[in-house]
């Protein structure tokens, strides 16, 4: 148990050793990229590694991924209003950090095959992979068990999202002599606040709107074909 832990923990020093070295290498974005997700599998591998992971399992986790990232297209001329951060913390509820996580990585990278690659790319995987990793951290708590909870989860999310994007635009203007003190930051992240307030509404809105079904539906396939079953 302990080894296996270990080996989680080291997977998760790649990935954010992967987010650090994007900040250098911004030209090998997509290998980066495809770093993170390798690290991923493997931790949802290794999460599962009492019994096989089926091939159905990982079908399932592409589908969900693909859901999410094709979410992102219709509301692409709205910024920052989308389904995406809504699908992905649903599937960590449902089926758990690792899965949620993972999601959340596969889901931004392909969804910026149509929208655009570029350096932003795996900030923009570690956002959504923390949203899916957080919500299935969390699903068991009080917290998520109460519609409030998750209102309030989206409403943080929504922000944390792109403060997140935020604090990587900082870190690439730096590289590249602008400089990094309080006027610039509170500037920066003054600039994203309305973004960011529609991308919470937005998190609210398919919450409401969607959140039982979605919750009721991923739950009735995960029991009734026994998938991704801690």
């Amino acid at each position: 148990m302990r080894t296996k832990r270990g080996i989680i923990l080291v997977l998760f020093l790649l990935v954010i050793g992967f987010l650090l070295l994007s900040l250098q290498l911004e030209e090998h974005y997509l290998w980066i990229s495809f770093g993170f997700i390798i690290c991923t599998i493997l931790i949802v591998v290794i999460r599962f590694e009492q019994r096989p992971l089926e091939a159905r399992e990982i079908v399932l986790l592409a589908i969900l991924a693909a859901i999410a990232s094709l979410g992102r297209i219709p509301f692409a001329s709205i910024p920052s209003v989308q389904p995406t951060t809504f699908i992905i913390m649903m599937s960590g509820i449902v089926f758990g950090a690792e899965s949620g996580f993972m999601i959340g990585l596969v889901a931004a990278l392909a969804s910026n095959m149509i929208l655009g690659q570029g350096p932003w790319t795996p900030w923009q995987m570690a956002a959504w992979g923390l949203v899916g990793l957080s919500a299935g951290l969390l699903r068991n708590t009080p917290f998520l068990k109460y519609k409030w909870g998750k209102i309030l989860f989206s409403i943080c999310w929504g922000f944390l999202f792109g403060w997140i994007m935020n604090l990587w635009g900082l870190l690439a203007g730096a590289g590249s002599g602008v400089p990094l003190d309080i006027k610039t930051i509170l500037a920066y992240y003054s600039a994203s606040a309305l973004f960011d307030t529609m991308h919470a509404v937005s998190n609210v809105f398919f919450l409401l709107v969607f959140g039982n079904t979605w919750v009721k539906l991923l739950t009735r396939f995960k029991r009734k074909y026994g998938l991704l079953q801690s």
